[in-house]
């Protein structure tokens, strides 16, 4: 059921009073530097509002090297329900809409009385903001007052911590006519170290100025208004979820579950390489601290890196083994250095994609592929001792870093790189190539036999040995459902990684029309129906969190898949558009990469495609075949 109305990209609209099926609860996060919240909100049969939140401390740490130990403070209505009108306690309110543009916010009546609710995460402080407004719409004056919720006090790593509710504003008669400006903040604080606060206008500033930034930045313009919003809601929450820890500026997943630390599949492989593009500095100062944190694990003894450096970066996790994780660390940090294009960066990190992939030549088996213990998801589905995921993210990180190693000036390693990749593409295609399920397949590992998301995979990485086959399982019956991919046939577990994945990989191999149309209905149903406005990690694990780094899984299925963008060399940018038949167009403006700024934007002419690329030195002109490629000097 299509619930909301996109305003403009990146801003939509719950119109609750018009809706003939009101009642509806929904959740979302939002991230601030050193607080996140996750709000739950909607209204019940009567379109009474309904109103509860989490919000999360990542700093105040609750156990000693944890990395589920950020402090939370779960506020239920009753503790949210300050306002006082002449004398009582104001109950929920008549709700007739909700927005949401960066910043949440909601509008009902009660009683004579409008109010609007604003609520969003300090940009820098350790509190959240409900900022409301109440205007007397009535004949006669009205009397408003509050009453703040006692503290708490909860014992922490580093102390008493105290959680504090605090109004601002003036109590009072409201007058016929006027409005009433009061700010409720929700704070967490070690005790003895008081924090200061901001009015709450000047928070919803910072806010706002941060979301502009964003969406001033990157910005893709498609026939399909569905596809220009979900991208511009995904881009935001990618680029906010970006903590001030003691170990620096660390991007992290969110869900109430996962801050202050770093993983090698959320960050170093899904998020790093879509924030050059970007270009949002914390985001990018978050992407270097992540890979930096693991090069002291690099030793000599080739043991294996951990899945996640934890706790401000003070412990690590490695409970599931090694997931992988040497793959998933070369192929994220190659593809982020090319996009970057800071070559003396690259330089300095390159020893870390090396010993990653000396880690996974050291890993490789008789049949020529790349073992593991387990995958990204774990142990939760089985993985055998060598899977799919783990071999196809080490040939992606073989192609990048011969790219990087080639850009580098290191052609001896480049070739030996290039080498190896070409002798890992046989032999996956030699030992996971299978008939699974009647498609003429992948296996994800030896023995399963049933069809796995992850096939996807070679598709991503350019192998298209058995390319029809494989888009044909992913949209079948037996994986696609109206949540994307299921993680396995027949089953009804979903993790959206592996559904983002899929799409720009049927980009990617040229299968346009099915999978934009597999695009605009999966972002029709994540930004614009029941669960908005972001992809989520999973279902039924974690009640389809909103979890960041899918975000900017999202935005790269635009970047790699549909317009097919891959760095090649200092300032060298390589582009193979996909576009479905009916679109005319597509433009990407203010794209930072290779260390530029610069647009692109594709035409349809006469059956070829006119590519336009704008930088400081103007435009230039580019005509192509569908299906081939362009490279572009910056």
């Amino acid at each position: 059921m299509v619930r909301w109305m996109i305003q403009k990209p990146g801003s939509i609209r719950w119109d609750v009073a018009a809706d003939p099926s009101p009642e509806h609860e929904d959740h979302i996060e939002m991230a601030g530097q050193r607080c996140a919240v996750v709000i739950y909100y909607g209204a019940n049969g009567d379109r009474r509002l309904c109103l509860r939140q989490t919000v999360v401390f990542p700093t105040l740490r609750t156990r000693p090297n944890n990395t589920h130990a950020s402090l939370l403070w779960e506020c239920p209505w009753k503790d949210m329900a300050f306002l006082e009108a002449d004398g009582g306690l104001l109950p929920p309110e008549q709700l007739d809409e909700v927005q949401f543009n960066g910043v949440l916010c909601l509008r009902g009546r009660w009683d004579g009385l409008q109010i609007t609710r604003m609520l969003t995460p300090s940009r820098e402080g350790t509190y959240m903001v409900e900022q409301m407004h109440i205007r007397n719409c009535g004949d006669t004056p009205r009397t408003l007052s509050w009453r703040e919720k006692p503290q708490e006090y909860r014992k922490g790593c580093h102390g008493v911590y105290v959680l504090t509710q605090r109004i601002r504003g003036t109590q009072g008669p409201l007058l016929p006519g006027e409005t009433r400006c009061v700010t409720a903040y929700y704070s967490g604080e070690t005790a003895n170290q008081p924090i200061s606060l901001l009015p709450g206008e000047e928070e919803l500033r910072r806010r706002r100025m941060f979301v502009d930034e964003i969406q001033s930045n990157l910005i893709l313009e498609t026939p399909d208004p569905v596809l220009n919003n979900a991208f511009a809601l995904a881009k935001l929450r990618a680029a906010e979820s970006v903590y001030r820890t003691r170990g620096g500026l660390f991007h992290g997943p969110g869900g109430l579950a996962y801050y202050a630390a770093v993983w090698t599949n959320d960050q170093i492989e899904y998020a790093n390489p879509f924030f050059p593009y970007l270009g949002e500095k914390n985001a990018l100062e978050a992407a270097k601290n992540a890979l930096n944190a693991y090069t002291p694990f690099m030793a000599g003894n080739y043991a294996a890196i951990p899945s996640s450096i934890i706790a401000e970066g003070l412990d690590v996790w490695d409970g599931a083994g090694d997931r992988g994780d040497a793959a998933m660390y070369a192929y994220g940090a190659s593809r982020f250095l090319l996009a970057l294009g800071d070559w003396d960066y690259a330089e300095k990190m390159l020893p870390a994609v090396e010993w990653c992939l000396e880690y996974c030549r050291r890993k490789t088996t008789e049949e020529g592929v790349v073992a593991s213990d387990s995958d990204e998801l774990e142990n939760r589905f089985s993985s055998g001792d060598a899977n799919l995921a783990t071999s196809c993210l080490a040939y992606g990180g073989l192609l990048d870093a011969a790219r990087l190693e080639r850009a580098l000036g290191h052609a001896s390693m480049a070739e030996e790189y290039a080498r190896r990749a070409g002798l890992l593409a046989e032999a996956i295609e030699k030992y996971f190539g299978a008939k699974v399920e009647g498609y003429d397949t992948y296996r994800y590992h030896e023995g399963c036999e049933r069809l796995r998301a992850w096939i996807c995979l070679p598709l991503v990485f350019g192998l298209k040995e058995r390319r029809e086959q494989t888009v044909e399982a992913l949209f079948s019956d037996k994986l696609w459902t109206a949540d994307g991919l299921a993680t396995e046939s027949g089953g009804t577990v979903f993790w959206d990684r592996s559904t983002l994945y899929a799409l720009r990989g049927v980009l990617a191999a040229g299968e346009t029309e099915r999978a934009i149309a597999h695009l605009s209905a999966y972002s029709q149903r994540r930004t614009l129906e029941e669960h908005v406005p972001y992809p989520v990690e999973a279902w039924p694990e974690g009640g389809q969190r909103h979890l960041s780094a899918e975000s900017a899984l999202y935005c790269r299925i635009f970047l790699e898949g549909l317009l097919g963008m891959e760095p090649e060399s200092p300032g060298s940018l390589r582009i193979t558009p996909h576009l479905p038949k009916a679109w005319l167009n597509v433009t990407l403006r203010q794209i930072h990469a290779c260390g530029k700024c610069f647009d692109v934007a594709v035409m349809r002419e006469d059956g070829t495609y006119k590519i336009v690329v704008t930088t400081e030195r103007g435009e230039e002109n580019f005509l192509i075949m569908d299906g081939d490629s362009v490279m572009i000097s910056l």
